[in-house]
């Protein structure tokens, strides 16, 4: 190759960065705009997290590849209230490329100590008899091990403040592949012989359902066999811990909780 050529071919390639750098600059305009209409409702304006998942993180779990974290925006993730989003291919890159830079940012830094919150779970808050870290735990309440990664501060905090505030209501039916919290109801069954129980609904399909009573014991029931059976979408057994924590300690808690990212 001739110096002319190689001088000529370094200019192509330069203008072809400077193309491509103007295209990822656009993208990325147009996937925060996508990003804010279809996404920030769940994980926040800035990525801080809410119903969704915190996206500030230099890796995230389920899509810690580009192809991986396109397929999540695209398709959803089953079991889960991350739906599908109703965006064209090249929307949803560039969503992704948002995404990506979101995850660039410095972390959020969490008012709270999480040492100090862990004492609290175990002790004042007595979280533990319902909730299980790990397979430590109750299991009357849903498992906590991956908290931190499915759910961000403020929504935490409205969990422990005003526990109905936010449980779905949008599942009509049961579905076997989504897990609680996110396929949460709380049922109440009086049988034919008069026996009541009120918890956490397991599984059902048209001819029966099984529930947890609060004592962690597994009821299976025909449906035939019940005289009343209610369905209170909406409503959750867990107290309000307003007037239980202060607000120091509940900053404490929600850290404790938002450190809880699965077995390490």
């Amino acid at each position: 190759m001739t110096m002319r050529m190689m001088r000529l071919a370094i200019a192509l390639l330069s203008l072809y960065g400077f193309f491509a750098g103007a295209r990822s600059a656009d993208d990325l305009v147009e996937g925060e705009r996508l990003y804010q209409i279809h996404c920030a409702g769940c994980h926040g304006p800035k990525g801080e997290g809410g119903r969704g998942t915190v996206l500030v993180a230099s890796n995230l779990s389920r899509a810690s590849t580009e192809g991986a974290l396109i397929n999540v925006i695209a398709r959803g993730i089953p079991g889960t209230e991350m739906l599908a989003a109703r965006l064209e291919p090249q929307q949803v890159r560039q969503v992704a490329a948002w995404v990506r830079k979101l995850g660039q940012q410095p972390s959020l830094q969490i008012a709270g100590d999480a040492r100090r919150g862990e004492q609290l779970y175990l002790g004042k808050g007595d979280c533990a008899s319902c909730h299980a870290i790990k397979t430590q735990g109750g299991i009357s309440g849903p498992d906590l091990t991956e908290i931190g990664l499915r759910r961000g501060s403020e929504y935490l905090r409205k969990a422990l403040l005003d526990p109905e505030a936010d449980v779905p209501e949008n599942f009509s039916q049961y579905r076997w592949h989504t897990v609680i919290p996110d396929n949460f109801l709380q049922v109440r069954v009086v049988t034919k012989d008069g026996q009541r129980i009120t918890g956490p609904r397991l599984n059902e399909d048209p001819f029966s359902i099984q529930l947890r009573d609060l004592s962690g014991r597994i009821h299976s029931f025909s449906k035939s066999e019940l005289a009343e059976l209610r369905k209170d979408w909406g409503k959750s057994f867990m107290p309000s811990y307003r007037g239980v924590f202060s607000s120091e300690e509940l900053d404490d808690v929600v850290a404790f909780l938002l450190s809880l990212r699965g077995a390490k």
